[in-house]
Formats: structure tokens, C-alpha cells, sequence
């Protein structure tokens, strides 16, 4: 019997607010709504571990040039921690490697929250995907080979005490992007004096977006291609708090093919208390609408002058 041909894969745009499921990695979530909307190009905006689920934003075809804005936004995650133990991977998948007290009172907790909270030094644990001579650290853990990491700057914007029930405690968490929830739960139990691990973790928002808004693989399934196709947020959805400039058609097209542009004669009057200077643009993205309304990319002033950052393939023809 000749077995069907495959169906022949899309040129779509547009991001899609995933609910990632529990147990699996974020690469097999995005390869498994690839499929399902056979798409040509995909990538994901900032990995979960696979104890983790919760919101994955997925990126399709020419929104994947815009992802790092994504990447780079903050987060806000609910975990749950144990407290008392500590684990080789920090959360519940790990062997036991430590234990220590974990009767420790909600004073405590709290003060050990408040500790962490605002601009903090965070070392990056060894159970994660950083690389290390183009090898990802986990692969050297398992291992049992420690590399020396150096700590990264975050900003823990709050958190807060959903459940605390020791030796079991939940807690709400807004972040700076590159923080590891792991790492954070230890570090509470450390200024307490004891050992903690996550037992779950769900990441609820990211870049503005929420997880309340996200669907799950099987929502997506149970779905026509029709109705999939209309949950896909446009390309410039991740892209809404940087500046937006509506350009000529000539400056656009010029944009589209790598040459720079004059600034619009209104410039200065359109951004009066957010830029002073054209040259303070020079590491602000402006977005760049065509005269139809359409988003043409991203630019921004360099000496005076538009150039360049993305441009969306269709800006040509604009």
C-alpha cells in the first residue's frame, strides 16, 4: 500500500501563545505545532525545562527575525518549592544530595524572599543549556564535571507568597530575563540557612503576554486549520512598547533594501518627551509602518539618518 504523501508545508507568519505541557522539552513542543500548522520555518522565545510548562510564545515564518525582543523581555513564573532538600538538578527530577531543616517559619520565608528581591547576582546552575565549548552544561553534569560559572546580573522584580505550608511553599515570581527559578528557590533556602528544590513550575507570562491567553497542543488539535490559523497573533504583537513610526512608501522600499532614509520632517515633534536627540534612537528600535498600515520592520537613527534593523520579506512591495 502507497503510503500518503506528506502535506506540503506553509508559508505562515505570526507568533501563537503555546501552553507547553509538563514532560516534555520545548523543542518537541515546537516541532509538534510545526506539524500541526505545517509551517514552514518555527522557533520558540526562551526555553522550559521539561518539568516546566506554561507559556511558550512560538514564532512562525517571519516573526522568528523579531523573537529576540522576547527573549529579552521579563518573565513571570509560579513554583512550588520543598523545603529541607536539596537535589542534584534543584528540582524534583534530581537524586536527593542534601537535607536540612525544614521547619522554617513564614517570617522567615518572607524575609528571605525580600532579600532577593530587586537587582541580584545569580550563578547559573549546572543542569541548564548554557554553553561551554559549544557542549550545553547538562551534558557536563551528568558527568559529574563542574564547570566554573560566573554570576549574571538580574533584577527579581517581586515575589509573592501564594501558599506556605512548610515543608511546602508556592510562590509567584516577576523576573529579568536569564533568571533560573531553580536557583532562586535555593538561594531562599540558603538565607534561611537550609535546603530547598522545585517541585513544579509554570511560567504564566512573558513579554506582556499571558499564560491565561495560551493554548494547549490538544486545544490546537482538536481545531480546524481555519481556526488555528486565526489564534496567530500578528508578527509586531511581541513588538508593541517600542516606538512606532508611520513612514512614507519611498522610506520604506529604501529601508526594505538596505539603504538609509532621511528622517520625516515631523520627527522631532512625533517623540517630544522620549527623544531629545536623533542620536539617542541609535539603540531604540522604532516600528516602521507602511502608508496602508501594514508593519514594515524595524529601523532605527544612526547619525541622523533611519536605517535597517529587521525588515519584514514583503516590505519591498510595500
Amino acid at each position: 500500500m502507497t503510503p500518503s504523501p506528506k502535506p506540503p508545508k506553509r508559508k505562515i507568519s505570526g507568533v501563537l501563545l503555546l501552553d507547553k505541557a509538563v514532560g516534555i522539552s520545548s523543542n518537541t513542543a515546537l516541532q509538534q505545532v510545526r506539524r500541526l500548522y505545517r509551517a514552514e520555518k518555527a522557533g520558540h522565545t526562551g526555553v522550559l525545562d521539561p518539568l516546566a510548562g506554561g507559556l511558550l510564545p512560538v514564532c512562525f515564518g517571519e516573526a522568528a527575525k523579531f523573537a529576540q525582543y522576547l527573549l529579552d523581555a521579563d518573565k513571570a513564573y509560579t513554583a512550588a518549592l520543598q523545603l529541607g532538600t536539596a537535589t542534584a538538578t534543584g528540582d524534583a527530577e534530581g537524586e536527593v544530595v542534601a537535607s536540612g531543616r525544614a521547619d522554617v517559619s513564614a517570617a522567615e520565608f518572607q524575609a528571605a524572599c525580600t532579600a532577593l528581591t530587586g537587582a541580584i547576582r545569580q550563578v547559573p546552575p549546572m543542569f541548564s543549556a548554557l554553553k561551554h565549548e559549544g557542549r550545553p552544561l547538562y551534558e557536563y553534569a551528568r558527568k559529574g564535571i563542574v564547570i566554573e560559572r560566573k554570576p549574571r546580573d538580574i533584577v527579581i522584580r517581586r515575589i509573592d507568597i501564594r501558599e506556605f505550608a512548610p515543608p511546602h511553599a508556592v510562590i509567584n515570581v516577576s523576573c529579568s530575563k536569564g533568571t533560573y527559578i531553580r536557583t532562586l528557590s535555593e538561594d531562599i533556602a540558603k538565607h534561611i540557612g537550609t535546603y530547598a528544590h522545585l517541585t513544579a513550575l509554570r511560567r504564566t507570562a512573558s513579554a506582556g503576554f499571558s499564560v491565561d491567553d495560551a493554548h494547549t497542543y490538544d486545544q490546537l488539535s482538536a481545531l480546524t486549520e481555519a481556526e488555528r490559523d486565526a489564534l496567530l497573533l500578528p508578527c509586531d504583537a511581541m513588538l508593541a512598547h517600542l516606538p512606532r513610526l508611520n513612514a512614507d512608501a519611498d522610506t520604506v522600499r529604501r529601508l526594505a533594501c538596505g539603504q538609509s532614509a532621511a528622517l520625516p520632517p515631523d520627527f522631532a515633534t512625533s517623540f517630544p518627551d522620549i527623544f531629545k536627540q536623533p542620536e539617542s534612537l541609535s539603540e531604540r528600535p522604532l516600528r516602521i509602518y507602511a502608508p496602508d498600515g501594514r508593519f514594515a520592520g524595524l529601523a532605527h537613527c544612526v547619525s541622523g539618518s533611519l536605517k535597517a534593523l529587521r525588515m519584514m520579506s514583503a516590505a519591498q512591495e510595500m
